[in-house]
Order: C-alpha cells, then structure tokens, then sequence
C-alpha cells in the first residue's frame, strides 16, 4: 500500500503540472522519465529496502557523511559557549533556539565561504553537474544551478552562473528558481539538523542523513517539473559549464569573514521571520 500511495502520488503530481503546462506537446518526457527513475533510484540505494550487500555500502557513505556533518556542526558550539557561556547547558536553561540553532548557520555559511575560496565546492558542483548535462540534456547553467542547490543557498547557488543569468531562456530561469525552493541550503540545513536532532548526537545523525537524502532526491524533482511547466522552446542549449569567480573573497581569511556575515544576516532574517510568524499566529 506505502508503494501504491507513492505511485499515486507521483502521477497526480505529474497530472496537475501537465494541465498548467505552457507547451504541452514541448513537453521532454525522456529527460522527465529519466528524472523520476534516477529519485527511484537513489531511494533504492539509499534505503536498501531488499538489503542487497553492495547497496549497504552506499547507505552506509549516507550514514557517515551525515555524521560528519554532524561533527562538524558541533565545532560550532566550542564558538557559541564563548560568546554565551552556560545559556548552551540545557539541563539548567532548556533548549534555547537563538543560542542552540542559529549560530550553526553562521558556522556552516562561513565554512562554505572557505569551501567556496579553495574551489573544493565548485569541483563537486562540476562533476554533478557534467551528469546532468549529460544524462538530462539540460544547459550548462541548468546544471550547475541545479547541482549547486545540494549544497548551497538561494543566494550563493546563482552566483555561479551570474554570467549566464541575462541570456537564460524563461525554461532555464524557472528551472534556477525551482530547484532553489526544491533543495535545503546549507544553513537552513544546520538549522534543521540542530533544531530536530537537539542535544542527542545520534538523532541529529539521523535527521542529517534524511535531510541529505531528500535534498539530493528533490534536485531530479525540481528538474522533472519546471520542465513540465515551461519545457524549453530553443533548439539549441548551451553547455558550457565554467563556474564563475566572483564575490569570492580575496583571501582565505576574507572567505572565512564574508561567510560568517552573510551567515549572520540569515540567522537574523530566521530569528526575525520566526518571532514575526509565531506571534502573529498566536495574535489570530
């Protein structure tokens, strides 16, 4: 029945963006076909549910990439104890969001500032995204967009494809967009993983690797239904895929600062829309 529901849900998801489609008869059903098999597969692998021996090996590389994000994660709390003391101790004060959560998302934005500089993130947004171009036939800026939100934000993801972004068709642009609200930025992902997992090292390991996985299978998703809605009408997509540049800081250390600025303005922009929308709700 959990299967069945899954297939269901699926096609109606796939009914109701062919009726608000642009160009129905457009529409590239091979690259959406692939895009589904490639989420069946990644939860296949992922989730083993057969427990195939060779598949345990993938499950387990999720495990341990969310332990050590995990690990990572909690370097940040060495930062936050000297700035806030014993406002972390939650035996004495509970679990206080602004000083358990938010100063995760400064740590992690400044790491991927860091990632960013040394062009470590780039090779891996690269590789993804040379697959995509490959097996999807989407553009090279498609691609590296959409391969970028894996990792990174709304903010940081375009910065990689800038050069491209003036001469983007409506396709492309609604494909950057989407793929953007499909997939969990980095910092929203700490957050996530600080808030629901808490002071419990396991269950923040275990909501990492859900996390991860979701926000890998949903990249394929996004794909699937932008281009369902606005499929592409050129015949000719560029795939080029040079990264751009810019805004990278001019050192390392200029990384690091930048990364934990802008990381700071997202946790304010969390604490301020939180509070906002709480007491709203609580005020309706």
């Amino acid at each position: 029945m959990d299967i069945l529901r899954g297939i269901l849900g699926i096609t109606f998801i796939i009914i109701v963006a062919f009726l608000f489609s642009e160009h129905k008869k457009n529409i590239p059903w091979k690259t959406v076909g692939i895009g589904i098999g490639i989420q069946i597969l990644l939860a296949f692998v992922i989730i083993n549910p057969l427990e195939v021996s060779i598949l345990e090996y993938f499950r387990k590389g999720f495990d341990l990439l969310g332990k050590g994000f995990v690990h990572i994660l909690d370097f940040s709390k060495d930062g936050t104890k000297f700035l806030f003391g014993s406002f972390l101790d939650t035996e004495k004060h509970g679990f206080l969001f602004a000083f358990q959560v938010l100063p995760t998302i400064i740590f992690f934005s400044a790491i991927t500032s860091v990632l960013f500089y040394f062009g470590i993130i780039q090779k891996i947004v690269h590789f993804l995204a040379l697959l995509m171009t490959k097996i999807l036939k989407l553009s090279g800026a498609e691609s590296l967009s959409v391969a970028g939100n894996i990792f990174l934000g709304q903010t940081e993801s375009p910065l990689m494809i800038k050069a491209y972004l003036p001469k983007m068709s409506r396709s492309e642009i609604l494909l950057v967009m989407t793929g953007g609200m499909a997939t969990i930025a980095g910092g929203v992902f700490a957050a996530y993983v600080a808030l629901l997992g808490g002071v419990d090292n396991v269950d923040s390991v275990k909501f990492a690797t859900i996390l991860l996985t979701a926000s890998i299978m949903n990249a394929p998703a996004g794909i699937v239904l932008s281009k369902i809605f606005i499929p592409e009408s050129r015949k000719e997509i560029n795939k080029n895929l040079n990264i751009s540049s810019e805004d990278l800081g001019s050192n390392a250390i200029h990384a690091l600062a930048k990364g934990a600025s802008d990381g700071l303005k997202l946790a304010l922009n969390i604490a301020a829309m939180l509070l906002a929308f709480l007491a709203f709700v609580y005020m309706i």
